[in-house]
């Protein structure tokens, strides 16, 4: 059930709430273009229903994160988007850097806890999604499994690991061992995984040659097995998660979320859509969608079942600006050759 491009190619049905949504229908109400690089099939189904609750009509280009931000860059001020929704809070912090994204409202960014938004008031979080290992439960017992994340580049590991550095999900994990570890730190690790990895084009390779015993774990966002798992059924599920404990880096929390360029026509269409993101209504639908397997942010809604409480995940102390923009990692990367 692949959803998305990688990075190195460059670089559902769901019963919708009954209740009326806090968007009121407009027959003149403007357009926008959203650059996407969420789950596509979660954004199309939130792209309808805001679609239908606003009578704002909304035109989706999707992409790989750091791809779709590169291309906000280059376009600029000529950028036809008008907002920007993606995975990991890195992208986000980039074009912030680059005075691209207009301030979100403020009754937008009250719907979800600050620490998940930007320092700056310029995007909002909206889900979130742990950084975890996969393993197949044949090759490897739960006991035998790395207390740390850093483990994974010890020499008993050679062989024993995937990994998928061109998927763009693996960057804010890089740029969390920089922040924790320092650049040394981090880029002796990576080459340490350069040796004992086995390498895959993206986190959907990795989770399904570990269900099927090609490798015995892998480093994958949680979504990817919880995906696996339903489209496999239980009898053919030969994995299982592993999260890391004790604030390791390895239990990484990624925050998705979305902004407003600055540069966009439709200032109003868009701080509405950001609105909708974060509505007990939208934030319901994506998790009850079965398909993104993302934590929601906003308080009082509850995560998919198959989904460990967000309460009892482990994330290290890091925050969005600790996290920075993934510049130092895809550096880093390269330098060990996993670029």
């Amino acid at each position: 059930m692949k959803t998305k491009s990688t990075l190195g190619a460059k670089l559902c049905s769901v019963a919708l709430l009954a209740a009326a949504a806090a968007l009121p229908f407009d027959s003149n109400a403007a357009s926008l273009t959203l650059y996407n690089a969420q789950h596509e099939q979660v954004v199309d189904m939130l792209a309808k229903d805001f679609e239908k609750q606003s009578g704002i009509s909304v035109k989706v280009r999707n992409g790989e994160g750091p791809a779709l931000a590169a291309q906000l860059v280059a376009e600029g001020t000529a950028t036809p988007a008008d907002v920007y929704f993606t995975e990991n809070s890195p992208e986000l912090m980039l074009l912030d850097e680059k005075g691209l994204l207009a301030k979100t409202d403020a009754a937008t960014l009250a719907a979800i806890p600050a620490r998940y938004n930007a320092p700056q008031g310029t995007w909002v979080g909206v889900v979130a999604r742990e950084n975890v290992l996969v393993y197949n439960t044949k090759k490897i017992d739960a006991a035998q499994l790395p207390a740390s994340l850093m483990d994974l580049a010890k020499p008993e590991w050679k062989g024993k690991v995937g990994i998928a550095p061109s998927d763009g999900d693996f960057l804010p994990v890089v740029s969390a061992v920089i922040a924790m570890k320092g650049e040394d730190g981090a880029l002796q690790w990576l080459k340490g995984l350069k040796t004992n990895a086995q390498i895959f084009d993206d986190d959907e390779g990795v989770v399904a040659a570990v269900n099927r015993g090609g490798v015995a774990t892998g480093v994958v966002n949680n979504y990817y097995w919880a995906r696996l798992h339903v489209q496999l059924g239980d009898s053919a599920t030969r994995s299982a998660i592993y999260h890391f404990g004790h604030g390791d880096v390895g239990a990484l929390v990624n925050v998705s979320g979305a902004a407003v360029l600055k540069s966009s026509q439709n200032q109003e269409a868009g701080q509405r859509f950001l609105a909708y993101l974060v509505s007990a209504r939208a934030q319901d639908l994506m998790a009850k969608s079965h398909i993104g397997f993302e934590y929601p942010l906003r308080a009082g809604v509850a995560p998919d079942p198959l989904l460990r409480p967000f309460d009892q995940l482990s994330p290290p102390a890091l925050t969005i600006e600790q996290l920075g923009d993934d510049s130092k990692a895809a550096k880093l990367m390269r330098q060990a050759g996993l670029l």
